[in-house]
């Protein structure tokens, strides 16, 4: 088990500068880029069979014990250690970043986003796969740190090298936000390091705040939750993601969506919660307060691009819809009750399959047609894509409910468990105000189930059209990339106790400050 983290975590980086090397006479294929390409399902495939053996190894029973722990003294001045671990808050997510770069690498060996060279490409999908799953594997704040930062150049190159119209100025707005956000979240962590004499992220969960006052708690929570919610993106810090999104190669904003945002959310149940529990109680209804905000916002916003004459951009709706879906995380997380952060990582996960299934299908509307413009798509009497293409339209009709929280999918149980954890807020949080909050995030669902079927309504039905060219239905490539995340989104659906049977003790224990 030890072996194995270690490798899911390292192995991405020797796949990078592989990939980077000149391809073996023998496995060279077709051409170089074939076999360049073909590098990158194997290697994303060999991370995601580690990662479900890894899954299947782990020890269900106890999924608040860390597990598969490696701790090995690193800087002793600092008392910085390479310390991995995973329980059943960070397995989820790691087995889904590996789930979800393995796909995109499927995706694009078939259909590789217009740019440079494929070596280039697939080594930054795997370091940027590699940062990814370190920031749910390490245990020490520096580390965590590092892995979160590591990110950021590959995510940048992807969309300034292979994304579409607007894609530097998108580019460099992403990376300043995140990195100015950045700065002043290392300041937080170093607070947090430097007073309570160890970066270790157990030990400072198992001391639960004891050894840190108050106002190193407040000033904490404010510097490090500013560089999470930029990464999350939280309103109003959230006006980077729809240019990103919009810019974006198909597989890179399934990654943006699906792994990136989760890791702003991660930090706050991973480190906030347990480590600053005085911070966070002041904050909280603040946090609240911009979550629900978000989810309002981003629902006005997506209605404002669904309306017919708005020329509004499909990837641009689906970015906002994120705004507002991970506006239920925060409020989940806001409550810190184990029901509201159960509700959060279920949400996280649910997100993750949901919205990275929709941004595969947009891609794939705007390769056919050429353009993600509404307006241009539907026309005058909509896309009619249950007729043109029938299977790729039940597909979109089926993310698009998934989306809106349709019970028995998985979109559902994030957003009610939230809500309820709103309803019953912790010890000494005031319940009229998260009342008020619930109040407000129901409302919000009713607008993103209005938003989602003007967009089936626009895309899906309408006349069929007599096209000059006709418009293919799902390919072969693109029935294995998705076929995956339609059927965790019903399994998960049907059968939440699998993801809250992991979450829920992992929660118990780190509200308890370290005791199960």
């Amino acid at each position: 088990m030890q072996f194995l983290l270690a490798f899911i975590v390292v192995a991405p980086l020797v796949g990078a500068v592989a990939a980077l090397l000149p391809a073996p006479p023998g496995l060279k294929g077709k051409s170089p880029d074939q076999a360049v390409l073909r590098h990158g399902v194997t290697a994303t495939g060999a991370i995601l069979v580690a990662a479900i053996v890894l899954a299947l190894g782990f020890d269900h029973d106890h999924p608040s014990k860390m597990q598969a722990t490696t701790d090995i003294s690193w800087i002793p001045a600092l008392d910085v250690r390479i310390h991995l671990g995973i329980d059943g808050i960070s397995l989820p997510l790691l087995v889904l970043t590996a789930l979800l770069t393995f796909l995109c690498a499927v995706y694009s060996y078939v259909k590789m986003p217009d740019g440079p060279s494929p070596k280039a490409f697939v080594a930054l999908l795997l370091v940027l796969e590699s940062g990814t799953l370190a920031t749910f594997a390490v245990l020490d704040l520096l580390l965590f740190f590092l892995a979160f930062e590591m990110v950021l150049i590959p995510m940048y190159f992807l969309i300034a090298r292979w994304g579409g119209a607007q894609r530097q100025a998108a580019a460099w707005k992403f990376i300043l936000y995140t990195l100015l956000g950045s700065v002043i979240m290392l300041l937080g962590l170093l607070l947090i390091g430097l007073n309570s004499g160890t970066f270790d992220m157990v030990a400072l969960a198992t001391d639960n705040g004891r050894g840190l006052t108050s106002s190193v708690q407040v000033i904490a929570v404010l510097a490090i939750g500013v560089g999470l919610a930029v990464k999350t993106p939280m309103w109003p810090l959230h006006s980077w993601l729809p240019d990103a999104h919009t810019a974006a190669p198909t597989v890179g904003s399934v990654l943006l969506a699906g792994v990136l945002l989760k890791m702003g959310t991660y930090g706050f149940v991973r480190i906030l919660l347990p480590v600053t529990p005085d911070g966070m109680h002041t904050f909280a209804p603040y946090l609240a307060a911009f979550a629900v905000a978000g989810i309002i916002y981003g629902s006005l916003a997506c209605l404002a691009l669904a309306r017919p004459g708005s020329k509004g951009d499909l990837k641009r709706l689906i970015a906002y819809s994120s705004v507002g879906h991970m506006g239920f995380v925060l409020l989940g997380i806001a409550t810190m009750t184990p029901t509201g952060v159960n509700g959060a990582l279920f949400a996280n996960i649910a997100h993750g399959l949901i919205t990275g299934l929709l941004f595969f299908l947009v891609g794939a509307v705007k390769d056919r047609y050429g353009t993600a413009d509404l307006d241009t798509l539907s026309g005058a009497t909509g896309a009619a894509l249950y007729g043109r293409a029938p299977r790729l339209g039940g597909l979109l009709a089926f993310a698009a409910v998934a989306s809106l929280g349709l019970p028995g999918l998985a979109g559902f149980w994030g957003e009610m468990l939230t809500l309820f954890g709103a309803f019953d807020p912790a010890q000494g949080l005031s319940r009229p105000a998260f009342l008020t909050f619930m109040s407000i995030g129901a409302f919000g669902t009713l607008l993103t189930a209005a938003y989602m079927l003007i967009l089936v309504r626009r895309v899906c039905m309408g006349d069929k059209r007599e096209e000059p060219h006709p418009i293919p239905d799902i390919q072969p490539y693109e029935f294995a990339a998705w076929t995956p995340l339609a059927a965790l989104t019903v399994l998960a659906g049907l059968w939440p106790a699998a993801l809250l049977g992991l979450t829920d003790p992992a929660v118990q224990k780190l509200l308890a400050g370290g005791k199960s």
